[in-house]
């Protein structure tokens, strides 16, 4: 067996909060560069957690690297391991568990957050992957549904010749969709650097972050997600075909492959026949939206689109015919996995953690299934999934 190499240890630049209990933002630099370089990078950001900029453990010319290369953007998936394994050495000691970790990654650093995310997602509470791209055979997984409830900032740059475009286009897909991140996804009109625009989005996205973080820690959780299960079926079938095509701007909405409208009347009814349920334009959504309401739901507050009007679910107009809603985590990633859901983009930053899009059913087994989806975001805010 082939010994680990023997990396340094970190050596670390710090910044923003002192305060061993706030949120802590890692700062990754980018190749053939070191921790002075994104240090800076915190002046710009919010006030409230603490920043730390690491250098990474690989000499590389005049900097530094954080793993070898099989080309650009292509980690080797043993140097990738072995430089994971030396990060969490050193995080694990300074973060507990119950301490929220982000992580920010420029290039090179946004492939060694992508990688670190990847291979451990409930460590970590958020990543940015700004003009990069995340590991594709490397030796962490990219399955459906792997990032499902960890909010992701992605900011490429249009006129970006240093990362090849098939792993730009390749993470953009990914994340946007399969990978069950809610995304906050953007591209400039830049080449291998960030707009000023993106930093200004990225730092009110991890402001937005970390109020949330915030406000869970001492509000109304969800439902224990061992409690949780599907209404009318005892497992959600995967759906046929590949997705529709689905924005990645806000509002959300689904562009190709729409629900017939006959379709979206017959579900229209069966969600406006449940039980405490009234229907009104979504408080949310855009006009035309039709919105679920319940006024005397029992479940928590994640079970809710809008808690103060009851809303949990709306449905988009007929030139849409998708819908949101919310579900306990463990069934929103598992509609992300069997292809009947993306999730919204800032779900778990400004708005519920399980919100997803429902893609519009195209027949009557569809249907059925979409249907039932419904049912379970019902039971959920009426308080049937809580142990």
């Amino acid at each position: 067996m082939t010994p680990a190499p023997a990396f340094p240890p970190p050596v670390v630049l710090t910044g923003g909060s002192a305060h061993a209990a706030d949120p802590l933002v890692v700062l990754l630099h980018g190749r053939g560069a070191d921790e002075r370089d994104v240090i800076g990078l915190a002046d710009e950001l919010p006030i409230g957690p603490a920043y730390v900029a690491v250098r990474a453990p690989i000499a590389e010319g005049h900097g530094f690297a954080w793993f070898a290369n099989r080309g650009i953007g292509r980690p080797h998936p043993d140097s990738l391991r072995a430089t994971m394994d030396w990060f969490r050495d050193w995080l694990d000691p300074v973060a507990p568990a119950e301490r929220p970790v982000l992580l920010i990654g420029f290039s090179g650093g946004a492939a060694f957050a992508g990688g670190l995310v990847l291979d451990d997602p409930g460590r970590f509470a958020g990543a940015a992957i700004l003009c990069g791209t995340i590991p594709f055979d490397a030796g962490v997984p990219t399955t459906p549904a792997r990032l499902s409830g960890l909010p992701i900032f992605l900011a490429h740059g249009a006129d970006d010749t240093v990362i090849p475009r098939d792993l730009q286009d390749l993470t953009w897909r990914y994340l946007t969709t399969e990978s069950g991140a809610p995304t906050v996804a953007r591209k400039d009109a830049v080449g291998h650097s960030l707009a000023t625009e993106a930093l200004t989005h990225l730092s009110g996205w991890l402001q937005d972050r970390v109020s949330h973080l915030a406000m869970r820690s001492t509000g109304d959780g969800a439902a224990a997600d061992d409690s949780c299960r599907w209404a009318g079926f005892e497992a959600l079938p995967p759906r046929r075909g590949p997705r529709p095509q689905v924005s990645t701007s806000i509002p959300q909405q689904q562009t190709s492959d729409n629900a017939p409208l006959e379709i979206q009347q017959q579900l229209l009814a069966e969600l406006s026949s449940l039980p405490g349920v009234t229907t009104r334009q979504s408080v949310l959504s855009v006009r035309g939206a039709r919105g679920f309401m319940l006024a005397d739901g029992n479940g928590p507050a994640d079970a809710f689109l809008v808690v103060p009007a009851g809303e949990f679910a709306h449905l988009h107009p007929s030139y849409d015919g998708s819908m949101h809603l919310a579900l306990p985590g463990r069934l929103a990633a598992d509609a992300v996995e069997k292809g009947w859901a993306v999730a919204h983009p800032l779900a778990g930053t400004r708005l519920t953690p399980g919100m997803v899009l429902i893609y519009g059913p195209r027949d009557a087994e569809e249907l059925a299934v979409v249907a039932g989806i419904a049912r379970t975001s019902h039971l959920y805010a009426s308080g049937g999934q809580r142990s």
